[in-house]
């Protein structure tokens, strides 16, 4: 499969434009009746309509996944990551169902555009937080990887140190953290701006702490606090000020109203 958008003639881009368009609206039409009936009460949802209402997503992830892009790969995966922030952020249907679908939106949408930056960061917030499958986040981490350069997206370090967090946190492998983190430190040198560089460095020394031990406080420490100053969500940013104590280490909240956190003591 492509994931570049091929040069075409205009009419044929335009003509294929608009049978995306058709086919994508045709599948949203399905959802309709179950998205009016929860929009319509979003605070007092039953269970059964929660029920519904994640059949008809599934059901309808599933047709997103077939759907012909007619060389608009990135239409459909900017259109997929808008559903998948209305999934993320419905708390009440959440609360009475769960996150599991928040994989299948992050495989459709990185397999049409692995190169999207932003996407990978809510795949490890949503999947691995959220849904707890650390597995899945990646399995299509490693899926776009495939087609990614260390200046391809830009900044591309950054899945590399999502990844190693993700695999340190979740699941328990500081042998493969330390691998990511030596990577995202490697892309991120060759960058000449004061953030990149600061990345590498902060990256090469989370590797270093966990080559050294890898049951590292400082190196769950500086995942966590990663975490915590990223999360666009209350619940997340409370869990990370709740690991990074339990490591030993500080949080407080600076005069400008940001978390500023002291490490822990000892390794």
């Amino acid at each position: 499969m492509s994931f570049f958008l091929p040069k075409r003639h205009p009419g044929q881009m335009i003509g294929a434009f608009v049978v995306a368009i058709a086919c994508t609206a045709a599948l949203g039409s399905m959802q309709i009746p179950q998205l009016h009936q929860l929009s319509s009460k979003p605070t007092d949802l039953s269970t059964e309509q929660v029920k519904q209402a994640v059949e008809a997503e599934t059901l309808y992830l599933r047709l997103l996944r077939q759907l012909p892009s007619f060389g608009f790969e990135n239409l459909v995966a900017d259109w997929t990551f808008l559903n998948f922030l209305q999934y993320f952020g419905d708390d009440p249907a959440r609360l009475k169902s769960d996150y599991r679908l928040s994989p299948e939106y992050f495989e459709i949408i990185l397999r049409r555009d692995p190169r999207f930056l932003l996407a990978y960061f809510f795949l490890s917030g949503s999947t691995s937080i959220y849904a707890g499958m650390p597995e899945r986040t990646i399995e299509i981490m490693d899926m776009g990887l495939k087609f990614v350069s260390p200046r391809n997206p830009p900044k591309s370090y950054y899945i590399w140190r999502y990844r190693g967090v993700d695999e340190l946190l979740f699941l328990g492998d500081p042998q493969a953290s330390q691998r990511s983190f030596e990577k995202a430190a490697e892309w991120a040198s060759s960058y000449s701006d004061p953030e990149s560089q600061f990345i590498a460095a902060v990256s090469q020394r989370t590797a270093q702490f966990l080559a050294r031990n890898p049951r590292s406080k400082l190196a769950q420490f500086s995942a966590w606090t990663m975490i915590l100053t990223s999360a666009v969500d209350e619940r997340t940013r409370k869990r990370a000020v709740i690991e990074i104590q339990a490591l030993g280490g500080k949080v407080f909240i600076g005069p400008d109203g940001r978390y500023q956190v002291r490490p822990p003591t000892s390794d």
